[in-house]
């Protein structure tokens, strides 16, 4: 087994927003510096949905990376990279085609929300039924087993977990395997080769789940084992062969708090956005223009918090002695609205300075942004080519 890797990618829509900042970008700041981890410009993905305006990709790759980095994502701790510059996606997709039963792609419950969401586009392609099986291969060709998503995509998860399975079912198990696994066991030493031998005893005996995990740590802190013998192992324990490919988990994030403008979603397609790059003085003046609680119609009259899209604001960015004042001063008309908005400015405006001047940099080199991306490509396909080499193997696809 591995230790704890992480993966997640983002589809290149162009410049990101507070929405993606609250609701991707700082749970990514926690994973950084908690896992390994790989995140990546889901550029095939577009294509899936966008086929027939291919030209708006390549900027829009370069503005969300370079939003990445403003925000705080580190090349130095995590690998970054797009996903068409690693070959290897597009094999292992293909490969595992040939096993996925095409029920359960038209089972997948985005499949058809997506078709009516965007129905003046033709979806009926390949490419569009089999994205859930491309985003499987994302996540397998990595071996990651953590995978932050919100509740809405754990699907995704358990269906790529299908798939994992299904593939170590019909080609997991090696010529010679149990011999190399009793080799593999000779490898950790005699004290923890009896360790494990107990633990797999008492999991494949009395299904002793507390052995099961024993068994695991103690197969994630052997140094001296290869990969492969790792993997051999682990698969002996459970009683199966080698895990060729490893089943993800859903790490569920927290759904974003951050709302628009106008009090829905924060989001492009409502217009009601306000970018990470966004001037301090557009910012502003979208704030003091936002639309309030529509019984104040003048100063005087008294209003709701809770009927406010500014509240909403209120919640994200203000302490509770502000929250205090702005509820006191809304209910009893006190304050007026561009009063009780300068505070969300305030805020916002200094959210964003860091974040802005992060971006100036990366803007005037833009050489670094194309380094940085090759790296990771270079880090990400070491990976994918490992794994794909087991791919092969299991499936008889070495000859010659």
């Amino acid at each position: 087994m591995y230790s704890d890797r992480v993966l997640s990618g983002m589809r290149p829509t162009g410049r990101l927003h507070l929405g993606h900042y609250h609701g991707v970008l700082k749970n990514w700041l926690h994973l950084q510096n908690e896992y390994q981890c790989l995140f990546f410009v889901a550029d095939w993905h577009a294509l899936t949905t966008h086929y027939d305006t291919p030209q708006v990709i390549e900027d829009n790759v370069r503005d969300m990376v370079i939003d990445w980095l403003a925000a705080g994502v580190d090349p130095a701790q995590t690998t970054l990279f797009v996903q068409s510059r690693v070959i290897e996606h597009a094999e292992l997709h293909l490969l595992l085609s040939m096993m996925t039963p095409l029920g359960w792609l038209e089972r997948v419950p985005t499949y058809k929300d997506q078709q009516e969401k965007l129905s003046e586009k033709d979806l009926s392609t390949y490419g569009f039924l089999g994205y859930p099986l491309l985003q499987s291969a994302d996540i397998l060709i990595y071996r990651a087993n953590r995978v932050p998503v919100g509740a809405d995509q754990v699907p995704h998860i358990e269906f790529t977990r299908e798939i994992c399975r299904r593939f170590n079912h019909l080609y997991g198990r090696e010529p010679g395997f149990e011999d190399k696994a009793r080799a593999a066991v000779k490898k950790l030493g005699s004290k923890k080769a009896r360790l494990y031998e107990e633990c797999r005893t008492a999991y494949q005996e009395k299904g002793d789940d507390e052995a099961l995990e024993s068994a695991k740590a103690l197969l994630n802190d052997a140094q001296n084992l290869s990969m492969n013998d790792r993997e051999r192992l682990f698969g002996y324990l459970e009683g199966s062969g080698k895990m060729i490919l490893v089943e993800p988990e859903a790490l569920l994030t927290e759904a974003s708090k951050m709302p628009g403008l106008d009090g829905q979603k924060m989001s492009k397609s409502y217009n009601n956005t306000i970018a990470l790059r966004e001037d301090p003085e557009v910012i502003t003046k979208k704030i003091r223009t936002m639309p309030t609680d529509p019984a104040r119609v003048r100063r005087t009259d008294p209003g709701n918090p809770a009927n406010c899209p500014v509240w909403q604001f209120h919640l994200v960015y203000s302490d509770d002695t502000t929250r205090q004042w702005a509820t006191a001063g809304c209910t009893s008309a006190g304050i007026g609205c561009l009063e009780c908005k300068q505070p969300v400015i305030d805020a916002v405006l200094a959210e964003l300075a860091p974040i802005r001047a992060r971006a100036a940099y990366y803007e005037d080199n833009p050489d670094q942004v194309r380094n940085i991306l090759a790296d990771g490509c270079e880090r990400a396909q070491e990976l994918a080519r490992d794994t794909m080499r087991d791919v092969r193997e299991a499936m008889g696809l070495t000859f010659g």
